[in-house]
């Protein structure tokens, strides 16, 4: 209307994206649509009025859940012809007024009013539709993610393995320290790292609890199976990982040189979150709990003893150790992303955790193995865990080539010089990128060439000669000093 007092009719209509034939309507009718009176007919019969009553309500009152489509399509079986595709939006609106009126009840939600420096959330969240990688390899990992349930400050840790007992209590203690505090309720869902949930009592494992009990805690969790009731972390969970997918995204790349990046990098995102709630974080920091003096342990003590493989497990992964270590029984601390392994109260050995949830239960480092390999190259083709000593993918594929074109000896005396190159060298990077610039070019690795070219030259050292000088010439200067 504003338009046409402007404008003609045609114009007007055109203008506001209308048929003319509707704005002549709108003139002639002073009325306005919010002062008209809804209508409450049907402008066309009901299709589904004869089995309505007899074959819909029946399915419903028996399994109210049912979706429309599914009674759609038993009424297409039992009618043909009868009811098209077409009429799925009309049967389930009347399926939804029919639960509106008869249906049963719902659950209700009730919505909480949280308190400054009362409940701490945690839980953990998969990461692998990042696709994430580290050197080129897809890494499968997930992140243990704290929450403050009135503030909304956060913390996150990536965490390579499973939801264990050291992931939670690693990243719980991380959490409260860069908090500056303790809230008074600690909540989780039904984590077996936190509760026996074999047992019928709903208690908490020893270790959960003496965790609690250090920082002043209540534990508390979730009912089974309903994870809105820990809704201030699970809802956290999506918006996390929307960040860090869209940082990815303007980072341009998902890989990664190494572990630490990735932490950095995920700890950047976190705290670009956080400063969005500094204000309320402000008003809670004051209401935590003090601190105590010290962390409590977040470690599992094991024992292991190293094979003459070079080789110990523990938890049912198999890792590598120095061969100087063989025969003795070490004492492992493992660690939510570590092992270190101790013999009579000293530090000996240190090695990332492996994972259980991979298909190959191997953590292997193949610069332990270099020493006896440079000895015995041919028993590299038969190692039961050779696959598992590639470091990257170039490795791998250079070894299928050379054991395809070359015989035994000769494939395997290469291959080793390439770890060896790799691992004693520090080129492992640089030099698989060489590897697979050959496999793209169809060519085989020449070994004394990629020497020459990554391994560090010995300096000369420059020959110096001394000429000492007759003690006559020492008597002159004390004459001269003398004088």
């Amino acid at each position: 209307m504003n338009k046409r007092k402007h404008h003609s009719q045609e114009v007007a209509a055109a203008k506001t994206g209308i048929s003319v034939r509707t704005a002549r309507r709108i003139e002639r009718d002073a009325t306005l649509p919010s002062q008209k009176p809804r209508h409450s007919w049907r402008t066309r019969p009901d299709p589904f009025t004869e089995v309505w009553d007899s074959e819909v309500v029946p399915l419903l009152r028996n399994a109210p859940h049912l979706m429309g489509i599914t009674i759609l399509r038993k009424l297409q079986d039992d009618h043909p012809d009868r009811y098209p595709d077409s009429m799925r939006r009309t049967l389930e609106r009347r399926i939804r007024q029919w639960r509106a009126l008869e249906g049963p009840t719902q659950e209700v939600f009730f919505p909480q009013e949280h308190q400054p420096g009362v409940r701490g959330l945690s839980d953990f969240t998969d990461m692998s539709k990042l696709c994430v990688t580290i050197g080129g390899a897809p890494f499968g990992h997930r992140l243990y993610h704290f929450v403050l349930a009135f503030s909304r400050w956060e913390y996150a840790n990536v965490v390579e393995g499973g939801e264990s007992f050291e992931a939670l209590a690693t990243g719980l203690q991380n959490a409260l320290w860069q908090a500056g505090g303790c809230p008074r309720e600690h909540r989780t869902d039904s984590l077996s790292a936190a509760f026996r949930n074999l047992t019928k009592q709903e208690d908490f494992t020893t270790r959960y609890a003496a965790l609690l009990d250090h920082y002043g805690m209540e534990g508390t969790r979730n009912n089974r199976g309903l994870g809105h009731e820990n809704g201030s972390v699970e809802s956290s969970h999506r918006y996390l990982k929307e960040a860090v997918d869209q940082a990815l995204m303007l980072r341009g790349h998902r890989d990664f040189a190494d572990r630490p990046a990735y932490d950095e990098f995920v700890r950047e995102v976190v705290m670009r979150r956080n400063r969005r709630n500094a204000a309320a974080f402000r008003i809670e920091r004051e209401q935590l709990r003090d601190l105590p003096e010290r962390r409590t342990t977040d470690f599992v003590e094991d024992e292991a003893l190293v094979t003459r493989c070079s080789t110990f497990t523990v938890r049912g992964i198999l890792y590598s150790a120095p061969s100087r270590l063989i025969g003795h029984r070490l004492k492992v601390r493992i660690y939510g992303d570590r092992l270190d392994c101790y013999l009579s109260g000293a530090l000996v050995h240190s090695t990332p955790r492996g994972s259980r949830s991979a298909d190959n239960r191997h953590a292997l480092d193949y610069r332990h193995f270099i020493d006896s390999l440079r000895r015995k190259p041919q028993a590299f083709k038969g190692l039961a865990f050779r696959d598992a000593l590639f470091p990257r993918e170039a490795y791998r594929r250079t070894w299928e080539r050379l054991e395809a074109q070359l015989t035994q000896r000769q494939a395997c005396k290469i291959m080793v010089g390439l770890l060896e190159l790799a691992g004693l060298h520090g080129v492992e990077a640089v030099l698989a990128e060489r590897l697979d610039t050959l496999f793209d070019a169809d060519e085989l690795p020449d070994l004394k060439q990629l020497r020459d070219e990554f391994a560090p030259r010995q300096t000369l050292c420059p020959e110096v000669v001394v000429h000492m000088p007759p003690v006559a010439v020492y008597d002159a200067l004390l004459d001269k000093v003398a004088a």
